[in-house]
């Protein structure tokens, strides 16, 4: 007997496989139970239709992914904080921060999806990677600057904007 699996039965197959089985196993415990369904021809032309409607989904799931990365890459993010003497961040970058800059320069992001293993504590430019849906991951440059040098950088384009 062909059954569709409805969902994954372990040592059987996954979703979607068409199998052979015994018919009192197929009759008895997969179909009572709704882990398959027998393998008719109207179940195997839906089954098709249902492919090619997951494909089209995972295409333009995998298009709007790409958009968006494009857009994050774009942007730049900035952190002026507090530092030691010795070059040692008070605080940290966290994610949350990092997806409050996104989200002012217009990039709506969820916080769980930027990968950051630790809060970022260093001076300079980091690299932080944004998983996104369908397995597209974007990295954004992120630059952490004391209020030392953010001051005396707005000195400076000051002194030139009056030259």
């Amino acid at each position: 007997m062909d059954v569709i699996l409805s969902e994954n039965v372990k040592g059987l197959g996954a979703i979607g496989d068409v199998v052979k089985v015994k018919p009192g196993y197929g009759r008895n415990y997969l179909v009572p139970q709704g882990l398959a369904v027998e393998a008719s021809a109207r179940n195997l032309n839906e089954l098709e239709h249902h492919k090619r409607q997951l494909t089209r989904k995972a295409e333009k799931l995998s298009q709007e992914a790409a958009d968006v990365k494009a857009r994050i890459e774009a942007v730049q993010c900035t952190f002026v904080h507090k530092v030691s003497e010795d070059g040692k961040l008070f605080g940290s970058v966290t994610s949350m921060e990092i997806a409050d800059a996104l989200a002012a320069k217009g990039v709506e992001l969820d916080r769980r999806k930027i990968l950051l293993e630790q809060p970022i504590k260093t001076l300079g430019e980091h690299d932080v990677e944004i998983k996104l849906n369908a397995g597209v991951n974007a990295i954004i440059k992120v630059t952490v600057i004391s209020e030392e040098d953010a001051a005396a950088a707005a000195a400076a384009s000051s002194a030139e904007a009056k030259a």
